[in-house]
Order: C-alpha cells, then structure tokens, then sequence
C-alpha cells in the first residue's frame, strides 16, 4: 500500500508563494517519477510539475519560470515552491507518482486572492 499525503496548501495573496509538500509512506514503489497535478473548480486536472530521480524537471508553460519542484529523496517528500502566484493558480493541487500516475494524493486547496 502506497500512500501520499500533500500540505502546505491555503490562502495568498496575489504575487506571494506558497510551498506545498507531498510525503509518501507505506511500501516502497518506484521514486523514479514524481509530478503535480492541479484541477481548478469547473476545470479538469491539469499537468503542473514533473521530476525524475535523475534530476530532471518539466513544467507547464502557464507555471515555468514562477513553480519549481523538486525532492528529498531521504525523507521520500516532494515538494512543490509556487513563487508570483496568480489568481488563475486557485485549485486543488494533488500529487503523484509513477508515469503514468498509479498513485495519488488527497489533494491540498491553494486559493490566490486578487
């Protein structure tokens, strides 16, 4: 059993930051590829973030440049640093593991204010 449980999430002004956490538990399963997903009210999910256990990283072009994960491999946590946030960035932000995704989070609520 595999399970992931983000943090971190809550309410923020327009232009601050927010960092949200994804700690994995239970039995071990592949760390290779880790990513972030979020899924705005009336939307559907949509791919923010994505890391390999090589280091590798790719974004979604509405979040380069302002999102950045990344991960502590000893405490098999990933984490996601969300700088310059925009009101366009409120949704429910979940975390997964595995390509394609086998494992998800609960999810964790970032809502930016105007």
């Amino acid at each position: 059993q595999v399970q992931l449980v983000e943090s971190g999430g809550g309410l923020v002004q327009a232009g601050g930051s927010l960092r949200l956490s994804c700690a994995a538990s239970g039995r071990t399963f592949s760390w290779k590829v880790m990513g972030w997903f979020r899924q705005a009210p009336g939307k559907e999910r949509e791919f923010v973030a994505i890391s390999w256990s090589g280091g590798s990283t790719s974004y979604a072009d509405s979040v380069k440049g302002r999102f950045t994960i990344s991960r502590d491999n000893a405490k098999k946590t990933v984490y996601l640093q969300m700088n310059s946030l925009k009101p366009e960035d409120t949704a429910v932000y979940y975390c997964a593991a595995n390509n394609p995704p086998q494992y998800w989070g609960q999810g964790t609520q970032v809502t930016v204010s105007s």
